[in-house]
């Protein structure tokens, strides 16, 4: 397993410095092949360990790879861990990477800097490999702030974007806030326990319970406050609330991008961090009821805003938002293997919505409105066939004991929420089902929008752009009468002649491949990550799994257990009388209740908040330091005023360089008349 290890983790490396620095020497097409292979064979090498873990043989190893850092007490090695954690990630990160690469293949296929694009999807690729596998908090560090400068990178890949280098610079900025948390909480964790290994401070954790530290000038429970820090970084990377403004943002990337981010990589970062460090959250309960709390109300807050978005990557985003609230509160409820089974079913069905929302925008010439779409599932219909299999999955269809992968995974969220028998629980069961209903509502609304109804392409800008620039080339190969005749026949039509078609087969195979996970990984898996039984001895450790709580959650009342499928089908019947029934509900219920809709289509006033209270006191104060400080004091007084000292000065030495002869014989004269002076004084 040592050189299989390796080779999943260091190929994307070596791919994206191939592709990165090569590119303009070996090509387009090889440095896609480079990168795609190497994702391909870290997936076909990752899914033997994940089926080793799921026997009853395979144990955890560690392989070292190099001594890292040695300092006094920090003694860090460079070592690869695995264990059943780390196996559910490789599949869940390398298999949906390798299908992203493969997409790009068609997706891109017109932009000039795809080995750039390749070379930054590796990067990510490797950067979340190294997290996924780290045995060391400075190790897993490293690989968290990997995942930011690819995710930067990537997401400001179309850089002439004004709006696409906003979004990245915000992604970075809000992400750093996060990561001052979790490295605050890196340091407290090896203050506390003299070590950064991963294996040696879960050992030690529970001797830690009830202990305190000094901190801000307080005494504060010392493990409270080392995961609430750590916690802090979680919520900056998976984007929960107060941290998750720079995630709709995101979307200003390449669609393969949002699925690489959103479904599988970056934003799953923290809940698997928390689920590795379980057993220092374990220790405290308040920071599992702050979790709970602050995942419950992510899950409410991105289900709420996603009913309003028009823009169909928005709408998926919002999602992500909120199937990763549904995790952490699982995560703080103790349901670890609930949360990391959602995490893993929740990467097939978000990568397979993703990239069919980028089959439809390529149909639709890079139009993301929804309300320019309809009648679609003619045109494209394996597209829709594939979106309609993740909209099944993301909403838990699913009935005595058969359905598709969010029936399985969902369900085991709420049921362990409830049996968990806490307040903050029950809290979050009621918040994560009223979720559940809005998540049906505007998963049903996408669909109904983008493929049914009336096509309403004639009024995007983007399809009108696309009809004429085809009709000025017919009519730059037809004849002067025909051209006429062209632009009169569209002039009259609009867009009425145009077709969309479906996308080619690099984009269409990992929408069939991640449709077979959307439909069956949740009733293939389910047993051996949250079953009473089979879980323990799946788990081995590698998370605190409650096999009490596992219990439990099988045992709950008969309408818990049903609760999903009835608010999944109340929300299908609102979305279905709202977009088939009566096109004409949404905008009386908006005229209506115009308040509500103004608070969420302005996404809860988040980002205006935030601009009142930092953005623009930061700029303030920037361009008081620029012009009051650095231009109006150091500058006059320091550089500046040098120079014009110089000038001055120099302005008057000009005037003793006259160029007369007995003038410098007179000044000659009086330095020695002054020399004299001076020794006959001394020697007087």
């Amino acid at each position: 397993m040592q050189l299989q290890l390796q080779l999943i983790v260091f190929l994307p490396l070596l791919a994206a410095i191939i592709a990165g620095l090569g590119g303009r020497v070996i090509g387009q097409t090889a440095s896609k092949v480079v990168t795609t292979g190497a994702l391909m064979i870290g997936a076909v090498l990752s899914w033997p360990i994940f089926i080793q873990f799921l026997g009853a043989h395979a144990q955890p190893q560690v392989v070292d790879v190099l001594k890292f850092i040695q300092s006094g007490d920090l003694d860090v090695n460079w070592a690869l861990r695995v264990d059943a954690l780390t196996a559910v990630m490789l599949v869940v990160v390398t298999t949906v990477s390798s299908l992203v690469h493969l997409y790009s293949w068609g997706y891109m296929s017109e932009d000039p800097s795809q080995p750039r694009f390749f070379a930054y999807l590796s990067l990510f690729s490797f950067a979340m490999l190294m997290l996924v596998t780290a045995d060391s908090l400075v190790q897993m560090f490293f690989g968290w702030e990997g995942v930011g400068l690819a995710s930067y990178l990537l997401i400001g890949f179309w850089y002439h974007k004004p709006s696409a280098n906003a979004a990245a610079l915000k992604a970075f900025v809000v992400n750093r806030v996060g990561d001052f948390g979790f490295s605050l909480g890196i340091f407290g964790t090896f203050l506390v326990f003299g070590t950064v290994s991963i294996p040696a401070i879960l050992a030690a954790a529970p001797g830690m319970a009830g202990s305190t530290i000094g901190f801000a000038g307080m005494r504060v429970d010392t493990m409270t406050l080392l995961c609430l820090l750590l916690f802090v970084g979680a919520c900056g990377k998976s984007a929960q609330l107060g941290l998750h403004t720079w995630l709709p943002d995101a979307m200003e990337g390449p669609t393969p991008v949002s699925a690489l981010i959103h479904a599988a990589t970056m934003v799953t970062a923290g809940v698997f961090m928390v689920c590795r460090l379980s057993p220092m959250f374990e220790t405290s309960h308040t920071a599992m009821t702050v979790v709970t709390y602050v995942g419950a109300a992510t899950c409410l807050f991105a289900a709420t805003v996603g009913t309003v978005q028009n823009d169909i990557k928005r709408v998926i985003a919002y999602s992500t938002c909120s199937q990763l609230g549904y995790m952490f509160f699982a995560a703080g409820v103790g349901a670890y293997g609930a949360a990391m089974f959602h995490l893993f079913t929740h990467a097939f069905f978000k990568a397979l919505l993703f990239l069919g929302a980028g089959s439809v925008i390529h149909a639709m010439h890079h139009e993301q409105d929804m309300r320019f779409y309809g009648a679609l599932r003619k045109e494209i219909p394996i597209t829709f066939w594939a979106m309609v299999a993740g909209t099944l999955a993301i909403t838990g269809v699913g009935i005595f004991g058969i359905g598709f992968a969010g029936f399985w995974s969902k369900d085991a969220i709420l049921e362990s929420s409830f049996a968990s028998g806490s307040v903050h629980g029950t809290v979050a069961f009621y918040l994560g089902a009223f979720a559940a209903l809005l998540t049906s509502f505007y998963s049903w609304r996408l669909i109904f929008l983008t493929f049914f109804g009336k096509p309403r392409w004639a009024g995007s800008e983007h399809i009108q752009h696309a009809v004429h620039h085809v009709h000025e080339e017919q009519s730059e190969m037809a004849s002067d009468h025909d051209s006429a005749h062209d632009h009169e026949v569209h002039a009259k039509t609009g867009t009425a002649g145009y077709h969309p078609h479906e996308s080619p087969w690099t984009i269409l195979v990992p929408l069939v491949l991640l449709s077979l996970g959307a439909v069956f990984a949740g009733q293939i898996f389910h047993e051996y990550f949250v079953g009473a039984e089979g879980g323990e001895g799946f788990w081995r450790g590698s998370v605190a799994f409650s096999e009490h709580l596992a219990h439990a959650s099988h045992e709950v009342p008969f309408w818990v257990t049903y609760t999903p499928l009835a608010v999944m089908l109340i929300g299908l019947a609102i979305a279905y009388r709202n977009y088939i029934a009566k096109p004409d509900a949404p905008a009386a219920f908006v005229a209506q209740f115009p308040s509500l809709h103004r608070f969420l289509i302005h996404k809860w006033y988040f980002d205006e908040l935030y601009d009142a209270i930092f953005v623009r006191p930061a700029m303030w104060l920037g361009n008081l330091l620029w012009k009051k400080g650095d231009e109006g004091t150091i500058d006059r007084f320091g550089p500046h005023g040098a120079a014009v000292a110089v000038g001055v000065g120099n302005k008057l030495t000009t005037r003793l360089q006259s160029g007369y002869v007995y003038s410098y014989a007179l000044v000659m004269l009086l330095g020695l008349i002054g020399a004299a002076s001076w020794v006959f004084w001394w020697v007087r």
